[in-house]
């Protein structure tokens, strides 16, 4: 079993990243465009998180969970997917990253989509 570990696609808010890293330095949190992989079309960041075990956060809830859902269809190993509605507070979805990662583990995540906060 492992720690859940989250992709922060091209649309998430930094300030997400930043309040969960600020709460939490130890946690693996890292953005598409800090690797060079913020052009990916959607289902191509969730297989790049799949093979690498990356959970991926987004903000996109008009074409992520259908990109998701069409992989997990296919038959093909989803890490994870949370989106988190632009129009939401910060804090919950910080709050709710954080219980994912002290809660739970990677392997629990797999094939899930689930809207934040938790």
């Amino acid at each position: 079993m492992s720690r859940p570990r989250f992709l922060a696609d091209q649309d998430l808010n930094d300030a997400i990243v930043r309040g969960v890293l600020r709460l939490e330095p130890t946690v693996e949190f890292i953005r598409l465009r800090d690797i060079g992989l913020e052009q990916l079309p959607d289902d191509q960041v969730l297989r790049f998180a799949g093979r690498e075990g990356w959970i991926v956060v987004s903000h996109d809830v008009s074409s992520m969970p259908a990109a998701a859902s069409t992989l997990l269809v296919a038959g093909e190993e989803m890490s994870g997917l949370l989106i988190a509605q632009q129009s939401d507070p910060l804090a919950p979805a910080i709050e709710s990253l954080l219980l994912i990662w002290t809660a739970s583990e990677a392997e629990d995540w797999i094939g899930r989509i689930e809207f934040l906060p938790l």
